[in-house]
């Protein structure tokens, strides 16, 4: 063979030997997709919430720091509790007042004053009876003994004998019955006055201590102790531990592979090798314009849905903003967080 015909053979191998390494550069960078697995790219979100004191006065004191992670019902700040107890204590000795003000009318009279009147009846009685017996005396001894004038007089004394004792009477039939109804109802209305004052001055004082909602992590810390608070001014900006999920988007033509309660691994850099078990908990009813921060494999222009998937986040590793792949099989039938993912 020539020299000219092996170096044709030569060029021929380098050719067939350089297409066989590019093919399989290209296959190593192209690995075949699995139809089934939908992948998406999204970023790490969460739940975030300002704190204010639902209440004006200063703060007396702070009891957590930026960073800190807090439980529910964990207390966080506190006002100057002085003028809230004092209208606590002011409401509760109105109500006490008026309580013993209805059960004295409820009571009605004590025993001492009813058998009182009934003394003084028998007293308005007894100089009636006296009265009436002089009375008759004189009009006998008229006009022997006895002037017009003087049984005038004594009939005047037993007229005002007469009245006395329909007074006494009237003053123990007053005891005997007690209050009357409408006063009693007056005096119950401003005892149930006075008691809505005193839970409203307990609210307040409970509103003067400021709880955290749920568990989450003090972002912000926007006051110090001295500032005036006030419901309009935050005084901590704090992230919710739950629920965490992926903020994805879905392209058009491979929105209907998505379903409720569908299962899903996500990953992220700053984790490689690991993968947290997740499922698809809301897909946006409505299409948008592809986000400039998310990237996808289609073009920008296109329409997406936005995807939320949800991810348990125990050890705190997933944080706000973190890229993160999602990948799901869309073969396989909503878990069993279907209708957890429905009601979110």
């Amino acid at each position: 063979m020539s020299q000219r015909g092996i170096r044709r053979l030569f060029i021929l191998a380098l050719l067939a030997a350089s297409a066989a390494g590019g093919f399989l550069v290209w296959q190593r960078l192209h690995p075949p997709t699995d139809e089934r697995v939908l992948t998406l790219y999204g970023n790490v979100d969460i739940r975030e919430v300002q704190l204010a004191i639902n209440g004006n006065e200063r703060i007396a004191e702070l009891l957590a720091e930026e960073g800190d992670r807090v439980g529910k019902g964990q207390l966080l700040a506190r006002l100057d509790l002085e003028r809230f107890e004092l209208a606590v204590a002011r409401a509760q000795a109105q109500v006490e007042t008026q309580t013993q003000v209805v059960a004295r009318l409820v009571a009605g009279s004590r025993p001492e004053e009813i058998r009182k009147a009934k003394a003084d009846l028998e007293t308005a009685q007894a100089s009636e009876e006296d009265a009436k017996q002089t009375y008759d005396r004189i009009i006998k001894l008229i006009p022997k003994s006895a002037s017009q004038q003087q049984a005038d007089d004594a009939k005047g004394g037993y007229d005002a004998a007469v009245g006395r004792t329909k007074a006494a009477q009237a003053t123990l039939d007053l005891a005997i019955a007690g209050s009357r109804k409408e006063d009693i109802a007056e005096a119950k209305a401003t005892l149930k006055r006075y008691e809505a004052e005193l839970a409203q001055a307990q609210h307040d004082l409970k509103d003067a201590s400021l709880h955290a909602p749920a568990d989450g992590v003090i972002e912000n810390r926007l006051l110090e102790v001295g500032d005036m608070a006030s419901p309009q001014k935050p005084v901590f900006t704090m992230a919710l531990v739950e629920p965490i999920w992926i903020r994805a988007y879905v392209p058009e033509p491979q929105l209907g592979k998505l379903r409720y309660g569908m299962p899903a691994k996500v990953t992220t850099d700053s984790f490689p090798g690991k993968s947290y078990d997740g499922f698809v908990g809301f897909i946006s009813p409505t299409a948008e314009f592809t986000p400039k921060p998310v990237e996808t494999e289609e073009v920008r222009t296109r329409l997406v849905y936005e995807v939320r998937v949800f991810v348990p986040n125990p050890q705190g590793e997933l944080r706000l903003g973190m890229p993160a792949t999602v990948k799901t099989r869309v073969d396989q039938p909503p878990g069993e967080n279907h209708r957890q993912a429905e009601a979110k």
